[in-house]
Parts: C-alpha cells; sequence; structure tokens
C-alpha cells in the first residue's frame, strides 16, 4: 500500500560542514577508476519511492525513466521510505552517471564497492562537487537527489550553480528548476485558497501567466515577479513562480533567493 505523505517540511536544519568525512567520502569514490561505487543516506520525511519513481510534497511524482535504474534496487512496497541510495558510475578515474532511487533494498553484486551509510552532509558535499564538476550527464543528474536530502539546507548551493555562467546551461536550468520547487512554500506560505467569484476566472488568469511567460524578450518577467510578490492565490503564484525558474533570467533567481532566504 502506498503510504500517505507528510507535508512539506518548511525549514531545514543547516549542519555544520563535516570537512574530513566529506573529503574521506570522496577520496573513496576517486579511488575507483573503473566500476560503480554505493552509498546511502537519510531523506526528508516527506519522501518515498519505488523503482524509477520518487514521491515526495504530498502527491508530487519525479520519474527518473531511465529503465536501468531498476538492476540496483528492488522493492516490496509500492511507496517505500528512504533511505537515499546512490550508485556513483566510474569510468577511467572519472565519474559519468550517476543513479538514483529511494527506499528498497539493493540487488547483490559481488563488483560494485558499497560504502555504506554518509553523512548527509557528506552526501551533499559530494553530490554539489560532481554537478560543479562534471559536464556531462552525472553533473545534470546530480542536482534532483540533492533537494531531498534531509537536514541540509541546499539553496544556497543550487543557487551559486546557477548563476554560474561556466557551467553548461542544462545544468544550470537544472538548479534553477528545483530552486523554484523548493522556493515554492515561502511564496505561498499564510495564504488560502480564494472562493467565490475570484475562483470563477482561474483559467483565464492561468492563460494570462503563461502569455506572460512567452513574451518576447522576457517583457513579461517583471508582470510575473510582481504576481508571485503580492497576488492573493497561492496556485497561482506557484504557476508565476514555476515560468519564472524556468526563464533563466537573473531576475527570477533574484526572487527565488529572495524567497529562500526569508523562509
Amino acid at each position: 500500500m502506498k503510504r500517505s505523505l507528510l507535508a512539506l517540511v518548511a525549514g531545514a536544519t543547516l549542519l555544520a560542514p563535516r570537512q574530513g568525512a566529506t573529503q574521506d567520502i570522496a577520496s573513496r569514490v576517486n579511488a575507483v577508476r573503473e566500476g560503480e561505487v554505493r552509498m546511502t543516506f537519510a531523506m526528508r520525511p516527506d519522501v518515498c519511492g519505488h523503482g524509477n519513481s520518487v514521491y515526495y510534497s504530498s502527491s508530487s511524482n519525479v520519474n527518473l525513466r531511465d529503465d536501468r535504474r531498476n538492476r540496483d534496487v528492488e522493492y516490496d512496497i509500492e511507496c517505500d521510505d528512504g533511505p537515499g541510495r546512490l550508485v556513483i558510475v566510474r569510468r577511467d578515474g572519472e565519474t559519468t552517471d550517476l543513479r538514483f532511487y529511494v527506499g528498497g533494498r539493493w540487488r547483490a553484486s559481488t563488483t560494485a564497492t558499497d560504502l555504506g551509510a554518509v553523512g548527509t552532509r557528506a552526501a551533499v558535499d559530494l553530490l554539489v562537487g560532481i554537478a560543479e564538476s562534471s559536464d556531462g550527464r552525472a553533473g545534470r543528474e546530480a542536482i534532483f537527489p540533492v533537494t531531498l536530502v534531509d537536514s541540509v539546507t541546499v539553496w544556497p548551493m543550487l543557487m551559486r550553480i546557477a548563476r554560474n555562467d561556466n557551467r553548461p546551461r542544462t545544468i544550470r536550468e537544472g538548479a534553477t528548476f528545483w530552486l523554484g520547487q523548493l522556493a515554492e512554500e515561502p511564496a505561498t506560505r499564510g495564504l488560502t485558497e480564494l472562493v467565490g467569484d475570484a475562483a470563477l476566472d482561474r483559467e483565464v488568469r492561468e492563460s494570462a501567466i503563461f502569455a506572460l511567460s512567452n513574451r518576447r524578450d522576457k517583457e513579461g518577467i517583471p508582470s510575473l515577479i510582481n504576481i508571485v510578490r503580492t497576488n492573493k492565490d497561492p496556485e497561482l503564484r506557484k504557476k508565476a513562480l514555476f515560468w519564472l525558474a524556468n526563464s533563466r533570467d537573473p531576475r527570477a533567481l533574484d526572487l527565488i533567493e529572495e524567497l529562500l532566504t526569508r523562509r
């Protein structure tokens, strides 16, 4: 049976970096020149998974799409609690790919190097390091797991990646998208759904938000920012924030940083 998911945790505690532990995990991964490295780490309490799918924040579902991922983990229930499970693929001394799961148990392997359970801060630092150094698939895939790790404030690290002009566009876009997801809660905190006549034009207002997001030369960005700041409907603010997060506009990142700073 799929379990009921908890509400999104509003605030995460920033843990003090354990530099020695982080360096130890990175060095142990780098020591594997050819093969796969496994590790586990704690997830937020609102996260569960099954196979290629990760469920979080009440009903959200991210399907990781790569059927090969099932070769690493097996499941007995539909939506299993953590831990997070990470497989890092090493080729010629470089990290070329990674696979991520939540819950389940490892399938038997005679070749993988299993580092066991690692600290959440060490896991985040490792993943962020991959996102900041790998230009390929591994760099792109490292972003999403960072957002689900328990008890570490991660948005400043993702903001650093999103603002780094030297990183590939696809990696910056991934960081910006997940920053937008993290900013949804502070963007809508304390508001309730509008009722009555004001709700009748919801579809029209949603269409207007979409149209603003498609204005030439990003002319709609200021209006979308104003919606996030002032609109009384949380769903409309979410939609405006979604399109801002996908705009790759510096003003959108400034707003997201502001929201996450005051959460």
